[in-house]
């Protein structure tokens, strides 16, 4: 699970899992409806499913089990592939048209927050069944991501973590261990690789959401536990621009040379489907790999461990969900919202997606210590073995930065038409740009 938080020292950088289950709580207050000016709390609320498709069925799931307990409101679902969630919201916000209630990742809250769209929740929580049944460390990286004091503008519903999943057949065939450690998983590629037979040791993610690996894999290597020195980013550090070099020496080398269009959905298609021996990515892949190879020809394993003995992470978006101020019935939106974050519905969620609650009930459930991805997942940011560099969510510019405008430069980099120092650099600019930006406007 990894927490993130900015400079500003708020929030908890991870939570253990230990400290997950040993919170307790007491329901207390009303059931959440709201005023008499929200909405008569019947009729039909329509939810934005921020990851449909993979996690299609179990929210219709849940939802249907929200509609026996509720039989005065139906929820029209709708889901938003991951990739398009951002511009759905922007478009939305901008010609109208917005959901009820919406998915909402840590990684894009401030933009939407900067608009003025989602409504505060603090005040409903405390007077709902969630007051303080909600995992500490992810509330305050909510608040931390959306830049606002301690205005609460999604109720989290899950945190994932940095994964590597690896083929433990191919592993066994070849002779080699688990890639525990940076040194192990060079090796691994270059010798599960057999191009010449489409046999490639490694998958890099060229397409959407290539930054954020690409950010793991630098820090992880480089050792670099702070995004900001200062207020300028290590982003373009040195050690960083050696690590990226490294990495992305791997493309064509040891992975084929269609991953320079990766996004999720194809990365992990053809990792589930091909010879290929290791796949970054989070928990959240975990029941695609389980459909397609069964339980005995692969794991998941946390981010390997740098030279120094240290594992380094980036820290991971939290999901939740958000409560849009436009709703024309807050009353029924709430319901839902706190129905879909209560023990039963978030282990159920979560179980499915391999991911950790948020519900500190549904943190207690069996399934978490039998699924040994997730169990390996929590223990490796309670075993003082890991370091989480926090990425900035909080600054209104960083999903662009970190997406739109440079996911097209790191496939110039694979490509070989730019340097990792200047595919670093240019981000680093920006990024120091709108840190500027972001304190002027009286933030930090």
């Amino acid at each position: 699970m990894n927490i993130s938080k900015s400079n500003r020292g708020r929030a908890t950088a991870a939570v253990s899992l230990a400290a997950v289950l040993a919170l307790t709580a007491t329901a207390c207050g009303d059931d959440g409806s709201g005023s008499g000016d929200e909405g008569s709390g019947k009729g039909e609320i329509t939810f934005w499913d921020n990851n449909g498709g993979p996690r299609t069925e179990v929210w219709t799931e849940i939802i249907a089990d929200f509609e026996k307990a509720n039989p005065d409101i139906k929820v029209k679902y709708v889901p938003i592939p991951i990739a398009d969630v951002q511009s759905k919201y922007d478009t939305a916000i901008a010609g109208g048209g917005l959901p009820d209630v919406g998915g909402v990742g840590t990684a894009y809250l401030a933009n939407i927050v900067s608009q003025e769209a989602l409504d505060p929740l603090t005040e409903r929580i405390e007077g709902s069944s969630l007051k303080g049944k909600l995992v500490e460390g992810m509330v305050a990286s909510v608040k931390d991501a959306a830049g606002r004091g301690d205005d609460l503008y999604t109720v989290p519903t899950s945190a994932n973590n940095g994964t590597l999943w690896y083929r433990t057949d191919l592993f066994k065939a070849a002779g080699l261990e688990a890639p525990t450690t940076w040194k192990q998983f060079y090796e691994a590629a270059d010798k599960l690789t057999d191009a010449k037979n489409n046999k490639f040791g490694y998958t890099i993610r060229g397409g959407a959401g290539s930054i954020a690996q690409a950010l793991d894999a630098t820090y992880g290597q480089s050792g670099i536990t702070e995004f900001w020195n200062g207020d300028k980013t290590t982003l373009n550090d040195p050690k960083n621009v050696d690590a990226l070099t490294k990495y992305a020496a791997l493309f064509k080398k040891n992975t084929p040379s269609a991953d320079v269009n990766n996004d999720f959905t194809k990365m992990v298609a053809q990792w589930d489907t091909g010879t290929i021996g290791m796949l970054s990515h989070n928990l959240g892949s975990y029941q695609d790999h389980l459909k397609a190879l069964g339980e005995d020809k692969f794991a998941g394993i946390p981010n390997p461990i740098g030279d120094g003995g240290t594992r380094v992470q980036v820290s991971n978006p939290v999901d939740g969900l958000g409560l849009f101020r436009t709703s024309k019935n807050k009353t029924a939106a709430w319901k839902f919202i706190e129905f879909a974050a209560s023990h039963e519905s978030n282990s159920k969620w979560n179980e499915s997606a391999g991911a950790i609650p948020a519900n500190t009930e549904a943190a207690k459930d069996p399934w978490i210590t039998e699924s040994a991805s997730t169990s390996a997942a929590a223990t490796s940011l309670t075993d003082g073995s890991t370091k989480i560099v926090n990425l900035p969510y909080y600054l209104p510019d960083w999903n662009n930065i970190s997406k739109a405008d440079n996911e097209p430069e790191f496939q110039k980099l694979l490509l070989g038409k730019v340097t990792a120092k200047q595919f670093l650099d240019k981000i680093a600019e920006e990024l120091n740009a709108a840190q500027k930006e972001w304190k002027e406007l009286g933030n930090g």
